[in-house]
């Protein structure tokens, strides 16, 4: 079964997928003499994974059941009810096929008996009532008599898969395809008429970006009928393999930056907002199962906890790091104060901070990811993008301010070329060499890596070679998938994030670490995600700091929902800032907090909680702005310098890892 990267990798290529579940029984599949017992890939937890990968990537699929493997009614029906939970989640099951087993000679089986055909007319007619009338509903024409299609066409089926005049049904070689002309006259018999289709079916055709790659959408649409989807008559001819091209142009309200403090959105949300993300209510079930799941009170005593934390702070238990980030009052002050204690002795008493520009390249972006207000779809009001060479010509404006950083993040742009990612870097390079560029969170560098047909190590190679600096560690929001997906439809799995950042490292590309709290998430989840970045830094060495990024709802469609809880509360991020300096310590010294969603007080109070950097004058920020923080998009140095100042500390610049800048030593 394929993975989610190789699902990504293949989409560029095809326009859709699929594969059969053919069941859900676990009987089947662990019971000695079963019809998938010994055989690994059939599996039911691995094919339904497949199967909701597929729909976290927006891929047109095919899926199905098998009838008469010796499954029950009771599995029969569970199986059709595990299709209709995922299609209904993401939308992206064009079709069930519903198959009759027929018995073949040299096999385990050879001596079971045909699906009887009741049954298999009985599943036809439950998978039509379950799943609905949008659904097409496929069945083999050749593994039945013609009268028998007529019978199907009764029961509920609409469409008759792949039928080809040249090619044998490999799986029942025995079995030949009726001749289309034949197949013709028994639709119409049933009353309908027979219509050519594509792979894709005509909803997800006409979808265009949604769910057709741009590399591969050029060759569908020639040959579809733009106003149905459906296949034009027509004979194919060969196209050349196109790639989106290779420059472009700043499109669409290229001004966000400077006015998204001023003039603000030009709408709420994206355009596609009921349609984007996956069906709601299946999102707030899983939010209800996590919260009925979450432990009622913490066992471990915070007293106790302290004690331990304060003779080894990177020694805890997770029982006591888990009762530490359940503080509260005296006991939450006391976290604190210890934490801050640890901060000095570690870092000393300088507030750090890095004259820097946030350049967002471009907010077009269809991962839909639920927590996120930034991103747009193609045509929206407030989406755009930026030429390779506005962004060299933003660099240049920052450097002239003094900056010594450029961080570039954007959306995952379908259309971006293959080239894009590394044009941009050459672009501030050329503009600037002394730049320093901090660009492309690991869901991008899967997509380039995708894009380009390479494995992350060599994308990540030739980029550095390019002209990238180091890389943001975002895109981890809580590094648990059960709570990714709640987060986000399709952005990569834990795993993933995992592999790219270690690579990232192992290449010499340095990275931050980051973490989004106070959604739907438990202390539980940031005691977990910490561990795996303690474990990710003793491999690699490779993270200069970490940043808690508290969850900006405002806007968040994940909270328009009412899905999500409206951000952290302030002991959250006391707790958190705080527990991330004490289960780090030894590893990741710098604990960067964020004024641009905490605000100078918060900031000033986090600075008290064990952290010591401020990150950095920005420039410009659109994504937190769009997502409904109020506390700006740019700070001066003299700024930052009065956030430092009250609470008595000095600011000092740094460099994007962490070496005193010359001026400022």
């Amino acid at each position: 079964m394929m993975s989610w990267a190789e699902l990504a990798r293949l989409k560029p290529v095809a326009p859709s997928m699929g594969m059969m579940l053919e069941t859900t029984s676990r009987r089947l599949f662990e019971d000695r003499g079963e019809a998938h017992y010994g055989s690994p890939d059939k599996d039911p937890a691995v094919r339904l994974r497949t199967l909701t990968d597929a729909g976290r990537l927006s891929i047109p699929f095919t899926t199905g059941l098998l009838v008469g493997i010796g499954e029950n009614l009771t599995e029969r029906a569970e199986t059709i009810h595990a299709i209709r939970k995922v299609h209904k989640e993401f939308g992206h099951v064009q079709e069930v096929i519903v198959q009759n087993f027929r018995a073949k000679s040299d096999t385990a089986m050879k001596s079971a008996p045909d699906a009887d055909i009741d049954d298999f007319l009985a599943t036809i007619a439950v998978t039509r009532l379950v799943l609905g009338p949008k659904m097409r509903v496929q069945a083999p024409p050749n593994l039945v008599s013609r009268s028998e299609c007529l019978a199907l066409i009764g029961a509920g089926v609409d469409d008759w898969g792949g039928v080809s005049p040249l090619t044998p049904d490999h799986v029942n070689p025995e079995r030949p395809w009726p001749a289309l002309d034949d197949l013709a006259s028994v639709t119409a018999e049933a009353g309908y008429d027979l219509v050519q289709r594509l792979t894709a079916q005509p909803q997800y055709v006409q979808a265009g970006a949604a769910w057709i790659d741009p590399r591969v959408r050029g060759h569908v649409e020639a040959l579809a009928n733009p106003e149905t989807g459906y296949a034009l008559d027509i004979s194919p001819t060969g196209l050349p393999w196109q790639e989106p091209d290779e420059t472009w142009e700043s499109t669409g309200r290229v001004d966000l930056h400077a006015a998204i403090d001023s003039e603000g959105r030009n709408t709420d949300t994206r355009s596609d907002l009921a349609s984007a993300f996956g069906d709601w209510e299946s999102i707030r079930e899983h939010v209800r199962e996590l919260n009925a799941r979450a432990p009622e009170k913490v066992g471990a005593d915070v007293l106790a906890a302290l004690r331990s934390a304060e003779r080894d702070p990177a020694g805890c238990t997770d029982d006591e790091y888990l009762a530490l980030a359940t503080a509260e009052g005296p006991a939450m002050d006391a976290l604190a104060a210890l934490a801050d204690s640890i901060r000095a002795d570690v870092v000393g008493d300088d507030v750090t901070y890095v004259v820097n520009r946030n350049i967002n390249f471009t907010n077009i972006c269809y991962t839909g990811c639920r927590f996120c207000a930034f991103a747009q779809r193609k045509g929206d009001a407030d989406a755009f993008s930026l030429s390779a060479e506005e962004v060299g010509d933003r660099a240049w404006e920052a450097y002239v301010a003094g900056a010594t950083e450029v961080c570039m993040q954007g959306g995952i742009d379908p259309e971006l070329p293959v080239t894009g990612y590394a044009d941009l870097v050459r672009a501030v390079k050329k503009r600037v060499p002394s730049m320093h560029v901090h660009a492309f969170s690991p869901m991008e560098i899967v997509n380039g890596a995708s894009k380009g047909g390479q494995s992350v190590r060599d994308w990540l190679t030739e980029l550095r070679a390019a002209g990238l600096d180091t890389i943001p560690g975002t895109a981890a929001e809580i590094l648990d998938d059960e709570i990714r997906w709640v987060l986000t439809k399709g952005k990569l799995p834990a795993s993933e994030w995992i592999d790219v950042i270690s690579t990232a490292h192992e290449v010499g590309l340095r990275s931050s670490s980051t973490m989004m709290y106070g959604h739907v998430d438990t202390p539980k989840h940031w005691v977990a995600h910490l561990r795996v970045l303690a474990g990710i830094q003793d491999r690699t060495g490779g993270f200069t700091e970490f940043v808690p990024l508290p969850f900006v709802h405002q806007s968040a469609p994940l909270y328009l929902a009412g899905a999500a809880r409206p951000g952290p509360t302030n002991r959250d991020n006391r707790a958190v800032h705080a527990l991330a300096r004490i289960m780090l310590h030894g590893r990741i010294d710098n604990i960067q907090t964020s004024w641009v969603k905490l605000g100078i007080e918060g900031t000033r109070v986090m600075l008290q909680s064990g952290a010591n950097d401020l990150g950095g004058t920005l420039m410009e920020e659109t994504i937190s702005r769009m997502a409904g923080s109020e506390h700006g998009s740019a700070k001066t140095i003299a700024e930052l310098e009065e956030i430092a100042d009250g609470i008595g500390r000095p600011a000092v610049e740094r460099t994007t890892t962490y070496a005193r800048r010359p001026s400022a030593a």
